[in-house]
C-alpha cells in the first residue's frame, strides 16, 4: 500500500493489528472503570476508591461560618457588640464578596460568601487567622467566637432518634427526655463523630441537665448578700488550683486544691463571704441548688411524641455515601453499650406486689426512690423470657434512623443502573433488526459498559461527584455512544459483502474503519465543542450543569476512543470470521454450547427464568453456528435471518421483564406485547420511511416554497407552546389598531388562544419522588417553645392520620449546630410515605411468591412475605 497513511489511520491500523495490547487495554480500562464506579459494588478481590457519590448536586455557595455565643443577651445586644465588630473585620479576609449575619437571642451567626473557585479549606484558614488576630477587647468579656463545621447544609446526610424497645424490637420508652439527652450528648455524640468522614453531629430534643441556684430574696437580705457575689462565689468554687511541691521524709509531694463541683451538696456548701461572727454564709443560706433543664432552643417529634436524636453532617468533600456507611459501622460497635433499664407496667401490678416479687427472688426491687436497675436487669437478663412477669420487661436504647440519604442515593444510582440495562437492550434490538447481524450487535454493545466505565475514570481524575444531574449526562450521552459504534460496524459489514473471497479480512475490516474514521472524530468533536459555554457557567447554574456538562463529554470522549481502537479489532474478530481452523471453532462452539446448556437448565431449576432465557438463546445461536458450514446457502441466509430475529424477541422479552411499561398488574404477557408492539412499530414506521425517502424527498424538491410553510408553522408553534401566545403575537393589537381594526385582544378567539397556549412552566430544580415530604410551615415570630411544641405535635398528628403517610417527623428550632440558626417558630416535619410496592434498596420491586388458586400471597412460618427470586410471583 502507497498511499499515506494520515495520524488516524495509524491508530486504527495499530491496534488492529495488536489485539493484544486491544485486550490489555480493555482491561485496564474495565478495572479501572470498575474501582472508580460510583455503584456501590460489593468487590472483595480488588481494590475500590470510588467517585463521590450523592444524590443531588450541591448548589449552596463556597460559604463558610462563623458562630459565636453568648448566653442570655437579647438580639440588639448581640447585633451591636459581636456581630457588627465581627462583620466589619471579617469584610477584609482575601476572597470574601459578601458577607451575611443574623443575630439571635444568645448567638450570632456570619455567612462568608467566598469567590467561586475558592478553595474550602484555605478559605477556613483565612477565616482563622483573621479571628486569631482580634484586638483583645474588640468583643465583650468570655466571648469567644468559632467556625462551623467544615460542611454545608446539603451535609445533612443521617438522622437518628433515641429509643427505647422491648426485647422483640417495639417500641416501649420508659426513659425520660433528659436521660435521652445525657446518653446522645456524652455517649453516642462521641461515638458517632469518631467516624470517618464525619464533621458534626449536632443533638436536638429532650433536656439538657444543669445545676439550677434559686437565691431567696429575703435571706439574701437578712445576710447582707448581693447577687454578684453569690455569682461570684460560685464562679470561684468551680476549679481546681495548682500550688507548688514540698518534701516530706525525702519524698516529694504536689499541694493543690480541689474545688470541681460533682454534685448539688458542693454547691450548696460554697462560701459565698464571711458573716459578722465570722462564720461562713453558704449558698444555701441564701439560695436553693437543683438538678433542672436548661432552656432550649429546638426540640423533636416522633407523631406527636417528642423524642431526642442529631443530625450527623458529612465534612465537604468527602464521599456521603461512603460516610454513611462508616456511621452504619459506628452505630453497629456502640450500640452494645448503650444503656438498659427494667421497665414495669404500673398499671397491672401495685408497688407492693412488686417488692413481694423481687423479695421472693432474693433481690431488692427498690433503691432511692426508685427501682434497683441494677437488680432487675441482672435478674431479667439470668432469667428466661417465658418466665418473666408480664408486667415487667427490658427496654434497651437504640439508635434509630429517620432520615438516611442512601435511600435516594441508591434509588438514583439504580435509576442510572436501569437506564443503561434498557438502553443497551434497545440498542442490541434495533441493531439486530436493523442490521439482521447479531455479532455485530454484540460488538456495538460492548461500547456501551466500556464507554461508561472510562467515564467513571475521568469524573474521578477531574473531580466531578456523581449525583443526579451528572449520571444524567451519562444517559444523555448512550445515543450519541451508539451512533459511534453502529457508523463503524455498518460500514465495516459493507466493505465485507463488496470484498472478494480471497481478500485480507483485516485490510477489508481497516478500509472500512479508515473510510469513516475521520467522520466519526469530526462528529464526537462538534458536539463535544458545542458544550464549551456550558463550562462557563457560574453560580447554581455552574453547580448544577456543569456536572453534566463534564460526565457527558467524557463519555463522548471515551466512546470515539473506543469506536477506533476497540471496534474494528472486535469486528475483525467476531463479524469477519477470523478463526479459519474449522477444527479450532468447532471446538470453541461445542465449548460455548455446553456452558449456554448447562447455564440455562442451572438458571431454569432454580427458578431464574431470566437467566434461563439468555442461556436458551446463547445454546440457539451456537448450534446454529456448528450447523452453519453444512447448511446450502440459501437456507444458511434464511437461518441467520431467523436466528437474529429470534434473538431480537429474546431481547424484546427480557426488556420487557426489566423496563415493565406497563407496571406489574397487567402481567408479563402484556409487558412483553407492548414492548414488541412498540418496539416493531417504531422499526418499521423508520424502516416504510427510509424506503419512501428517495420519493419523498424528491417530490420536497419540486415544491420547496410550499414545503417552507411547513418547518417555518412549526416554529412558530413551538415558540407559542414554549413563550405563551400572548408574549409571541404581543404585537398584534397594536398592529391591528394601526389598520383600524377594533381591539383584537378583547375577541373571544384571542382570549380562548391565549389561555390555551398560556407558555410552559419553568422550574430550575427538577421533581424528585424521594418517598418523603418536607413540610416546613411558620408559627408567629413571638410563640413560646411550648406553644410551638404543641403546634408541632397537632400537626405531626393530623398528618400522621393519613393512611398513606407511613411516620412523621417534626422539629422546631435548631439543633445544636452553626449550620442550623433557625427561630423557634420554624417548623420542619419530614414526612415520610408508604410506597406502592415493597422495594428493595436501589428502588427495584421485590417479588413475593403467590398462589394462584388461593388469591392470596404465600407466608412463611413466621407470617412474613417469601421472597420469589424466580419472578414468577407478584409484588406485594
Amino acid at each position: 500500500m502507497n498511499e499515506r497513511l494520515s495520524m488516524l489511520d495509524r491508530v486504527i491500523r495499530f491496534f488492529l493489528e495488536q489485539k493484544i495490547v486491544v485486550l490489555l487495554l480493555v482491561v485496564l480500562l474495565a478495572g479501572a472503570g470498575i474501582a472508580f464506579a460510583p455503584f456501590d459494588w460489593d468487590i472483595d478481590w480488588m481494590p475500590r476508591n470510588p467517585v463521590p457519590v450523592d444524590a443531588i448536586p450541591n448548589l449552596g455557595e463556597n460559604q463558610q461560618i462563623v458562630f459565636t455565643e453568648w448566653p442570655g443577651q437579647s438580639p440588639q445586644d448581640i447585633d451591636d457588640q459581636v456581630t457588627y465588630p465581627l462583620t466589619a473585620a471579617l469584610m477584609g479576609v482575601p476572597g470574601v464578596k459578601e458577607v451575611r449575619s443574623q443575630s439571635m437571642t444568645g448567638f450570632s451567626t456570619i455567612f462568608l460568601i467566598f469567590d467561586e473557585g475558592t478553595e474550602f479549606y484555605w478559605a477556613r484558614a483565612r477565616i482563622i487567622e483573621k479571628l486569631d488576630s482580634l484586638p483583645a477587647d474588640a468583643l465583650p468579656d468570655g466571648v469567644e467566637p468559632s467556625m462551623g463545621p467544615d460542611a454545608t447544609g446539603l451535609g445533612q446526610i443521617f438522622w437518628y432518634a433515641l429509643e427505647g424497645r422491648d426485647p422483640d424490637g417495639e417500641p416501649i420508652g420508659g426513659w425520660d427526655l433528659h436521660e435521652l439527652r445525657t446518653v446522645q450528648d456524652w455517649y453516642v455524640r462521641y461515638g458517632l463523630m469518631s467516624a470517618e468522614g464525619i464533621a458534626e453531629v449536632g443533638s436536638v430534643g429532650g433536656f439538657v441537665q444543669e445545676y439550677q441556684i434559686d437565691v431567696d430574696p429575703d435571706a439574701m437580705l437578712a445576710h447582707d448578700v448581693t447577687l454578684r457575689e453569690v455569682f461570684q462565689a460560685v464562679q470561684r468554687a468551680n476549679r481546681d488550683i495548682g500550688l507548688r511541691t514540698t518534701e516530706i521524709n525525702r519524698v516529694e509531694y504536689l499541694v493543690r486544691g480541689t474545688g470541681f463541683i460533682r454534685d448539688i451538696e458542693d454547691l450548696e456548701q460554697t462560701a459565698v463571704r464571711s458573716g459578722p461572727d465570722h462564720t461562713p454564709i453558704l449558698v444555701r443560706d441564701v439560695a436553693t441548688v437543683t438538678l433542672g433543664p436548661a432552656q432550649r432552643r429546638g426540640a423533636i417529634t416522633q407523631t406527636g411524641a417528642e423524642a431526642v436524636g442529631a443530625a450527623v453532617v458529612v465534612r465537604e468533600g468527602y464521599n456521603p455515601l461512603q460516610a454513611i456507611h462508616n456511621v452504619r459501622e459506628k452505630i453497629d460497635e456502640i450500640s452494645p453499650g448503650l444503656p438498659a433499664k427494667a421497665v414495669i407496667d404500673w398499671q397491672q401490678i401495685m408497688p407492693r406486689d412488686v417488692e413481694a416479687f423481687a423479695a421472693d427472688h432474693g433481690f431488692e426491687a427498690m433503691h432511692r426512690g426508685g427501682l434497683n436497675q441494677d437488680a432487675w436487669l441482672d435478674w431479667l437478663r439470668h432469667t428466661d423470657r417465658d418466665d418473666w412477669p408480664d408486667w415487667v420487661t427490658i427496654s434497651q436504647l437504640e439508635i434509630v434512623p429517620f432520615y438516611d440519604r442512601t435511600e435516594l442515593i441508591y434509588e438514583t444510582l439504580g435509576t442510572l443502573n436501569d437506564a443503561l440495562t434498557q438502553q443497551v437492550l434497545v440498542t442490541v434490538i434495533v441493531i439486530i433488526l436493523m442490521l439482521l447481524h447479531l455479532r455485530a450487535a454484540m460488538s456495538v454493545s460492548l461500547m456501551l459498559p466500556l464507554a461508561v466505565l472510562m467515564c467513571f475514570i475521568g469524573m474521578k481524575v477531574a473531580g466531578v461527584d456523581a449525583n443526579v444531574a451528572a449520571l444524567a449526562g451519562i444517559a444523555i450521552a448512550i445515543g450519541t455512544i451508539v451512533d459511534m459504534g453502529v457508523i463503524m460496524t455498518e460500514n465495516i459489514l459493507r466493505h465485507l459483502r463488496l470484498a472478494s473471497d480471497d481478500e485480507p479480512r483485516l485490510e477489508v475490516v481497516f478500509r472500512g474503519a479508515r473510510e469513516v474514521g475521520s467522520a466519526v472524530l469530526t462528529a464526537i468533536t462538534t458536539t463535544v465543542v458545542s458544550f464549551l459555554p456550558v463550562f462557563m457557567l457560574t453560580g447554581e447554574e455552574g453547580r448544577m450543569f456543569v456536572p453534566l456538562a463534564y460526565t457527558k463529554t467524557l463519555v463522548l470522549i471515551a466512546s470515539v476512543v473506543v469506536a477506533i481502537t476497540v471496534i474494528p479489532a472486535v469486528a475483525h474478530l467476531l463479524v469477519a470470521d477470523n478463526v479459519r481452523s474449522g477444527r479450532v471453532r468447532r471446538g470453541l462452539l461445542i465449548s460455548v454450547a455446553v456452558f449456554a446448556a448447562g447455564a440455562a437448565l442451572a438458571s431454569w431449576i432454580a427458578g431464574w427464568t431470566v437467566a434461563a432465557g439468555a442461556g436458551a438463546v446463547l445454546l440457539g445461536v451456537t448450534v446454529f453456528h456448528l450447523l452453519a458450514p453444512v447448511l446450502p446457502r440459501a437456507l444458511n441466509l434464511t437461518a441467520r435471518s431467523a436466528v437474529s430475529l429470534a434473538a431480537a424477541v429474546a431481547v424484546a422479552w427480557w426488556l420487557a421483564i426489566v423496563w415493565e411499561p406497563l407496571g406489574p398488574e397487567p402481567g408479563e404477557t402484556r409487558n412483553v406485547l407492548f414492548v414488541a408492539g412498540l418496539v416493531g412499530g417504531l422499526l418499521a414506521l423508520f424502516m416504510v420511511f427510509r424506503l419512501a425517502y428517495p420519493y419523498l424527498l424528491r417530490a420536497l424538491l419540486s415544491a420547496k416554497l410550499a414545503f417552507s410553510l411547513v418547518p417555518a408553522g412549526l416554529l412558530v408553534l413551538g415558540a407559542t407552546v414554549w413563550l405563551g401566545f400572548g408574549t409571541v403575537f404581543a404585537f398584534v393589537p397594536a398592529v391591528g389598531e394601526r389598520f383600524g381594526y377594533e381591539d383584537i385582544s378583547q375577541t373571544g378567539w384571542w382570549s380562548t388562544l391565549y389561555h390555551e397556549f398560556e407558555g410552559l412552566g419553568r422550574e430550575f430544580m427538577p421533581d424528585f419522588d424521594e418517598g418523603a415530604f418536607l413540610w416546613m410551615p411558620i408559627t408567629m415570630p413571638h410563640a413560646s417553645i411550648g406553644e410551638a411544641m404543641d403546634v408541632l405535635r397537632y400537626q405531626d398528628l393530623a398528618i400522621a392520620s393519613v393512611p398513606e403517610v407511613e411516620e412523621v417527623i417534626g422539629k422546631i428550632g435548631r439543633i445544636d449546630s452553626a449550620l442550623d440558626p433557625a427561630p423557634i417558630g420554624m417548623v420542619e416535619s419530614i414526612i415520610h410515605y408508604k410506597s406502592e410496592y415493597r422495594t428493595d434498596r436501589d428502588g427495584r420491586r421485590i417479588t413475593y411468591q403467590y398462589d394462584e388458586q388461593a388469591g392470596e400471597f404465600v407466608r412463611g412460618d413466621d407470617g412474613e412475605l417469601i421472597v420469589d427470586d424466580s419472578r414468577r410471583g407478584r409484588p406485594y
